[in-house]
């Protein structure tokens, strides 16, 4: 059966490491070891995008890729070798790449398959009340053109801990090419329930990021706004999260998707200059097929 929960979080929350043990919880639902694992969705979505004057991101297609040998797998380009694995526990070692540019870039990995567009306006221009009125000062009200938010690879480890009451999962990573030398965590459970040919799949994730992190991709440089580049000095902080799923089998090969997911930004992140809300949203209804 086609693996929802790995495909939603590829493009509403950004690509991160799944496991082998995870798809398995279901009879049915596995990725057999041993063989390519291709599905893809196609439908029509949409992702806020929290940053000023930043478009908000369309969802039509959702491409998954997945591989599973006996220690070492590859999951829609990621990478990564099991260290310890027992029946309530996995231990692994994971490669990730970071979802914050994909506000910045349309052709971000966590964008995939979206049409070629520009998000971003050649200059971000935002409301008084935003520097004035919210914080207390009067300083000017556009910043210039933002520089680049360059791509980053993370890497570390995961732990994942099976129970009758879902999985819950534990990760570390830190930025392997030194783009911002960060770090970030994560602390997630999701359970799935099966009735008939209905499928609902509940997360609950908080993602810790350090202050590096924040302030690479949130900051604001000195050629961007001389004020704020001083006075927003972020520090780390997490992002929480909620995501229900739901899936109807057709076929074998067929499922009808339904998915939306809610992101509340870190404090940290909600105080940058280039930030107007302080949530993320996501939605995707459509049809897997799996290969």
């Amino acid at each position: 059966m086609y693996r929802l929960f790995l495909i939603l979080t590829i493009v509403i929350a950004g690509i991160k490491p799944a496991q082998a043990e995870d798809t398995c919880q279901i009879d049915g639902d596995c990725i057999v070891v041993g063989q390519w694992d291709v599905s893809l969705a196609l439908g029509w979505g949409n992702k806020t995008n929290p940053v000023s004057t930043y478009k908000d991101i369309p969802i039509y297609v959702i491409p998954s890729v997945a591989y599973y040998g006996e220690s070492w797998f590859f999951d829609n380009f990621n990478f990564g070798y099991t260290l310890v694995e027992q029946e309530s526990f996995t231990l692994n070692l994971a490669s990730s790449y970071s979802d914050e540019r994909a506000f910045f870039y349309r052709w971000d990995p966590s964008n995939i398959f979206l049409p070629q567009a520009s998000s971003f306006d050649e200059t971000v221009e935002l409301p008084a009340a935003d520097l004035t009125e919210s914080r207390g000062i009067s300083q000017p009200e556009v910043l210039n053109e933002l520089e680049t938010r360059h791509f980053t690879v993370y890497g570390g480890v995961e732990f994942f801990w099976y129970g009758k009451l879902g999985i819950l999962r534990l990760t570390a990573a830190h930025d392997l090419l030194n783009v911002h030398n960060g770090q970030e965590a994560s602390a997630s459970w999701s359970y799935s329930l099966a009735l008939d040919k209905f499928r609902f799949d509940l997360s609950l994730e908080a993602d810790w990021k350090s202050s590096q992190v924040i302030a690479y991709y949130y900051g604001i440089r000195s050629t961007e706004n001389l004020y704020w580049n001083t006075q927003y000095q972020p520090g780390s902080g997490w992002n929480k999260a909620i995501e229900l799923t739901t899936r109807y089998s057709l076929s074998q090969r067929w499922d009808l998707l339904l998915a939306a997911r809610y992101t509340r930004l870190a404090d940290e992140i909600i105080d940058s200059p280039i930030i107007n809300e302080n949530y993320s949203r996501s939605y995707f209804i459509g049809a897997a097929y799996r290969f």
